[in-house]
């Protein structure tokens, strides 16, 4: 007794396949709705997305709590602001810039 060979099994097994699909494509009927069993599924969703709404709220209102009113000053900018250097501490400076650029030198190896 001969065993068919496992590309005659495929073959029929698509043929199969392909039939079915066929017969079910050219049907005019609608396919099956799935029953609805309960709408849990939809509770859970709309449950996740309360949730994330509610913690996206909240790190919103704590950033823009902790950032403060617009007018109020900061101690440290005002602090920048009104620590202006004089002419003279800038004028010295950059002698003091220049001074240590003359000081440089570049040392060149000949050989």
């Amino acid at each position: 007794m001969l065993a068919p060979s496992n590309a005659t099994a495929l073959e029929l097994l698509l043929s199969k396949l392909l039939q079915d699909y066929l017969e079910r494509g050219n049907s005019s009927a609608p396919a099956p709705v799935r029953a609805v069993g309960s709408s849990l599924e939809i509770l859970y969703v709309l449950l996740m997305l309360g949730l994330f709404g509610f913690f996206t709220v909240g790190v919103l209102v704590t950033n823009l709590r902790s950032r403060g009113p617009a007018g109020a000053p900061d101690p440290f900018d005002t602090y920048i602001a009104s620590d202006l250097w004089s002419r003279k501490d800038r004028e010295l400076l950059q002698a003091r810039v220049l001074e240590s650029y003359k000081l440089c030198c570049v040392l060149e190896n000949r050989l």
